[in-house]
């Protein structure tokens, strides 16, 4: 493994510091849960770029997930050192690459260990940082033994690595389930440079999610007596530990930033913002092309969601939709919800004669897949079926006659055997009843909050409401028998994403969107939202929208949110391929290539004052 330049002299800007190695952190390495899996694998291209060698992922070994996203390989000689130096002392780590773009390389770490000394950990926990551990915490647990593997593999590193010509370690760490090694490295006074990057203050999320006014009560909240109320106050107090105590502290979005100057005690040396590897989206010119293929397969959806019950006119259908984690309130569902209601009125006043089918995709326990909705979806496709073979039958016969020079009946060319099975399915495919808004059947549908929402806005998907909504509450994938088709592929077919979220450190939804030359509206309440007003002003000529909700009331955000669905609405075929062609042409403007100079300016103070310091 190469080791870099020896030299002390500061790197350039972009640069990342020379003689250094740097292990990244997170319990989401090669262990896909959510937003952190997808930060570092499409962030996993830049880093070796800068880095390469220099650069090594550490995450916690689950036997079931690595079978997946990780395969073994020989380490190279420097890590095959290290790795000998952890065998000795009694543990485990299993060197190899991450199966994603760019395939880092990556040390997986073993966590078992005997209860005593997991006990003595949290003993040393509280006596020397005063963070509290409750018994057969699972969560707290894992954070507790994968933070020691990692300062095991820091500590162990720094005692291999000898010499003049051997490279300083700079370690990075992602939220409170990795970053108490930082507290440990520190305590432990190893020569070692230390990031921490909380996503979203834990605390933060859960006010936010009870609470409409977070920003504007955080500087009278009691955090200690607030995590205690909610439950957490054991990851809430790991979390602050972690950002006291990191050579340089980064969160994901200035408006997070003020979140950690209040909960967490620190305010960000350096803001982070999220990225995104704009090449796995990139399809060049083919882009407007795969947005009418996959269109046509939503539409086939929804002639079999709502064609049984009535019909109206696909070439003047919206789709609309929202998607993220069942956090109604946080998510803005509940905003949509209430923008819905707002435009299907507007729509039927202004008799525009379009339609908007509206999607809400998240995922929630479910009894099963709502078995009428299935059922007609399986006659259409008998309907298809049918036709198709009527149709080769009547293309077969006039072709035969018009060859003859015989005048022929159409009705004639068709077998009386395939009429009647058509008039049969189509017969079957009448459901006198209207459309169902969930997709599902779900475990606790009186508690849903969505469900409930809908069922109180009255939105229940009548003939005569221009909007309609479908509540899906899986994810989309193509294994889906609704779908065949997977989650890219359904956004790339919609003409628009909602997500006017009121809590969202960041918000990958509306940058998907955006890559894949989808006009998006997301919030001055979601990181994302804030940087394009901070760095990208005309961001709205763009087909970016940043609905405005600080210091607004739900009330006054679903109309002014109704108000911009009214106007794409109104726009005509021509406006709306020009708005596609301006979003995607703006996409590059977010990749990691240019966003990721954020972590080099990070890791490059992280090593300069570590070095000041010593």
């Amino acid at each position: 493994m190469m080791m870099g330049d020896p030299t002390e002299s500061a790197p350039q800007s972009g640069e990342v510091p020379r003689n250094t190695m740097l292990f990244e952190c997170a319990w989401e390495v090669c262990n896909q849960i959510g937003g952190i899996y997808q930060v570092l694998r499409s962030k996993a291209q830049f880093m070796l770029r800068g880095w390469g060698e220099n650069y090594c992922l550490l995450g916690p070994y689950l036997p079931e997930r690595a079978a997946t996203d990780f395969e073994a390989a020989p380490p190279p000689p420097a890590l095959a050192e290290l790795l000998v130096t952890l065998e000795r002392e009694g543990m485990v780590a299993h060197y190899g690459h991450w199966l994603v773009d760019g395939r880092p390389q990556v040390l997986l770490l073993e966590l078992k260990l005997p209860r005593e000394r997991l006990n003595r950990l949290k003993h040393d926990l509280w006596s020397q940082f005063q963070v509290e551990s409750p018994p057969d915490d699972e969560l707290v647990d894992n954070a507790i033994l994968f933070a020691n593997a990692a300062n095991r593999v820091l500590s162990a590193a720094c005692r291999t690595w000898v010499g003049e010509k051997s490279p300083r370690i700079l370690a990075h760490f992602h939220e409170w389930q990795s970053g108490l090694a930082v507290a440990m490295v520190r305590r432990g006074g190893l020569p070692i440079a230390t990031c921490f990057t909380t996503h979203a203050t834990l605390l933060g999320r859960y006010i936010a999610s009870s609470s409409d006014d977070l920003y504007q009560r955080l500087p009278q909240i009691d955090h200690a007596l607030e995590a205690k109320r909610f439950g957490i106050s054991a990851p809430h107090q790991i979390e602050r530990v972690c950002a006291q105590n990191a050579t340089v502290f980064t969160t994901v979005s200035p408006i997070t930033g003020e979140e950690c100057v209040y909960l967490l005690g620190r305010k960000p040396d350096v803001i982070t913002p999220n990225g995104i590897n704009t090449e796995i989206y990139d399809v060049g010119h083919d882009f407007q092309t795969l947005h009418r293929q996959h269109k046509d397969s939503i539409r086939r959806f929804v002639l079999g969601h709502f064609f049984p019950s009535y019909s109206f006119d696909l070439e003047k259908t919206f789709f609309f939709f929202t998607s993220g984690r069942y956090e109604p309130h946080n998510k803005g569902f509940d905003l949509c919800l209430e923008a819905m209601s707002r435009l299907n009125a507007e729509l039927k006043h202004a008799g525009l004669g379009v339609n908007v089918v509206f999607f809400i995709v998240t995922s929630q326990p479910i009894r099963s897949l709502n078995p009428h909705a299935l059922r007609d979806r399986g006659v259409l496709e008998e309907l298809r079926t049918v036709s198709e073979k009527i149709a080769s039958q009547i293309s077969e016969g006039l072709f035969l006659h018009g060859a003859a020079g015989e005048d022929v009946k159409l009705e004639d060319l068709v077998e009386e055997y395939w009429m009647v099975r058509y008039r049969r399915t189509r017969f079957a495919l009448r459901a006198n009843r209207l459309p169902f808004t969930s997709t599902h059947v779900l475990l606790d549908e009186e508690r849903d909050e969505v469900l409930k929402q809908i069922n109180a806005l009255d939105l229940k998907n009548a003939k005569d409401d221009p909007v309609k909504v479908v509540y899906h509450p899986q994810f989309i994938n193509s294994v889906n028998p609704f779908w065949g088709m997977e989650y890219e592929q359904f956004v790339r077919g919609c003409h628009l994403g909602v997500f006017p979220s009121s809590y969202e450190p960041w918000g990958y939804t509306p940058l998907e969107c955006v890559c894949m030359g989808v006009p998006a509206i997301s919030s001055d309440l979601s990181g994302f939202g804030r940087y394009l007003a901070d760095v990208h002003p005309d961001h709205d000529r763009h087909g970016i929208t940043v609905l405005s909700r600080r210091d607004q009331s739900l009330d006054s955000s679903a109309k002014e949110l109704a108000k911009k669905l009214l106007a794409f609405c109104r726009l005509n075929r021509r406006q709306r391929v020009a708005l596609r062609n301006s979003v995607e042409a703006h996409s590059h403007s977010f990749d990691w290539s240019r966003l990721g100079e954020a972590y080099n300016r990070a890791h490059m103070l992280a090593v300069e004052n570590h070095i000041r310091v010593s």
